[in-house]
């Protein structure tokens, strides 16, 4: 049975049982790996490797200092994506960073530490940093001009078409948007009108949360899903080619 219908299928059968209790427990499924359209390559599969490793060595300490609840989820490696993002960025010294979802900060800040001198890390999200409660972030934190936040919904392709250019020239996408079966719909398709003058690399979280089985299944780049050293819900790298 294709992926579609069985999810809509599946929709109608009613709240399974669980098989286990977790702290946050969330619906996925599993599927053939062999006949999905986007297979990884070599860029990824070396990427992985190194930045798993590098990710090893991290402290995430001052980014889980910003956080007033537990668990401190910086620090909890695997089963979090931010040592791996260090990681990533370590290895690829990205000048060019752009984040969807800023939310409360946490992933823009883990990623800052590990931006090469004069790189820019610009992260959309529809709501100004300061409206969210529980924010991470704090105003010194843009003050070096590293870091800056966009407010516009970039599934808008009149919002896309405002920043191209930022788009055009970025090293590293880290998408992590709100996963209500729309929004990421039209990211990809806008994603696919820019004309990108390289290949960068693309991080999806949260892959394996239901919104976003059909999305990740339907990419057609490479991809390699590395949520064994990343974010327990999922996080799959895209080699984003023309």
């Amino acid at each position: 049975m294709k992926l579609r219908p069985l999810l809509d299928r599946i929709k109608h059968m009613g709240k399974p049982q669980f098989p286990f209790a977790a702290r946050h427990v969330e619906y996925s499924t599993i599927a053939s790996a062999d006949d999905n359209p986007g297979q990884p390559d070599k860029f990824l599969f070396d990427l992985a490797l190194k930045s798993v490793q590098r990710a090893r060595e991290i402290s995430m300490a001052s980014v889980s200092a910003r956080m007033t609840s537990t668990p401190h989820y910086p620090d909890v490696w695997p089963g979090e994506h931010y040592k791996l993002l260090g990681g990533i960025l370590d290895e690829l010294q990205p000048m060019t960073v752009v984040e969807i979802g800023t939310f409360t900060g946490l992933s823009a800040l883990a990623m800052c530490e590990h931006l090469p001198a004069g790189a820019q890390l610009s992260t959309f999200d529809i709501f100004p940093w300061q409206s969210i409660s529980g924010t991470c972030l704090k105003s010194e934190d843009f003050a070096s001009g590293a870091l800056k936040q966009i407010i516009g919904d970039v599934g808008d392709p009149n919002v896309m078409d405002q920043h191209a250019e930022l788009f055009r020239q970025a090293d590293v996408f880290f998408v992590d948007g709100p996963k209500d079966g729309v929004f990421e719909h039209k990211f990809l398709e806008n994603l696919s009108r820019v004309a990108f003058t390289k290949a960068p690399l693309m991080i999806f979280d949260d892959i394996r949360v239901w919104n976003m089985l059909a999305i990740w299944r339907g990419i057609q780049k490479p991809k390699l899903d590395l949520t064994s050293f990343g974010h327990w819900s999922g996080t799959g790298l895209v080699h984003w080619m023309a």
